[in-house]
């Protein structure tokens, strides 16, 4: 199968292209390299320095690549700046998917694999483990760009007849992880902790989220590119974790024992997200294999490389 990654430079998205290559597919690559690396895209796969923003530039990487699906995980994911710069986001996350959806579905494109935010698009979740049947009452602009671009898919599935999965994630974890922005608490803290550095927890660090692997979530997207079903699908452990433990798991992985520290409380901070990934077993046969304490150890030995600061 010939597949577009975008974002294919970033944390996930360049193990997904490794997934991809690995199961023998045809992989191109779109990333604009503002926020991922050289160093992580993997040489078998043909590379395009393209802003998902620009759209002329998108139609000429359609046109050459002609992908049957795309695995699009190119976006503004930071939720802070989302909430300083709703127009930025929404033009990276909207936009930038409307820009792929018009001009693959005049490429023959038959499909679209979306990374999705299970962690922003059901808001202050009232019932945990949150389920794809709960509501959605997104709470930030980025929550709001995933859900918009949810409906935007089934738009097009329903017109144009384009398969679709939203895979919801959970905070997702491991190698390659980038410390900028709220999902990377695990590499903030293994990079101090390997330095020598005293990590400084929010608030309480009773906030909890749903961790799981990176090595999982690229499994979770090549089963979803044959998938006979379309709609979303919760990628997590159903397991929630609190700050607290997270620090002291790390503490252990990396060999470094400081005290907690604890600072102020982030205004707004959501307390708790978990998700259900009972959906995932039934339509695409997933379910997380990877331990917390165990995933937790692979990132770490990632960070002592010297590669994983550059």
């Amino acid at each position: 199968m010939k597949i577009l990654v975008t974002g294919g430079a970033g944390f996930i998205g360049s193990h997904v292209v490794d997934a991809c290559l690995g199961a023998g597919h045809d992989v191109a690559v779109l990333d604009d390299l503002s926020t991922g690396h050289q160093h992580n895209l993997n040489p078998a796969a043909r590379f395009h320095r393209v802003d998902v923003r620009d759209r002329a530039a998108v139609a000429a990487v359609l046109e050459r690549e002609r992908p049957e699906m795309i695995s699009h995980h190119a976006a503004q994911m930071d939720v802070r700046r989302s909430v300083a710069d709703p127009v930025f986001d929404a033009q990276v996350n909207l936009i930038g998917l409307l820009n792929l959806l018009e001009e693959g579905r005049r490429c023959g494109l038959q499909g679209v694999v979306f990374a999705s935010s299970g962690g922003t698009v059901y808001g202050a979740e009232q019932r945990l483990p949150a389920s794809e049947d709960d509501p959605t009452a997104p709470i930030c602009p980025y929550g709001v760009s995933k859900l918009g671009s949810e409906r935007y898919l089934h738009y097009y599935g329903y017109v144009y007849g384009m398969r679709w999965v939203a895979l919801r994630y959970g905070n997702v974890y491991g190698p390659r992880q980038d410390p900028r922005g709220e999902a990377g608490v695990v590499a903030i803290f293994a990079g101090q902790l390997l330095a020598g550095e005293q990590p400084v927890i929010n608030g309480a660090g009773e906030q909890s989220r749903d961790y799981v692997y990176v090595g999982d979530v690229a499994r979770a997207n090549l089963l979803a590119l044959t998938a006979d079903y379309r709609g979303p699908v919760n990628i997590g452990t159903g397991i929630e974790t609190d700050v607290n433990r997270l620090f002291h798991l790390l503490c252990d992985a990396t060999g470094a024992h400081p005290p907690e520290r604890h600072g102020p409380a982030k205004i707004g901070e959501q307390s708790r997200s978990v998700l259900d990934p009972s959906r995932a077993q039934a339509v695409l046969g997933w379910a997380p294999t990877v331990a917390l304490d165990s995933g937790l150890r692979h990132t770490v030995d990632h960070f002592r490389q010297p590669v994983a600061a550059s």
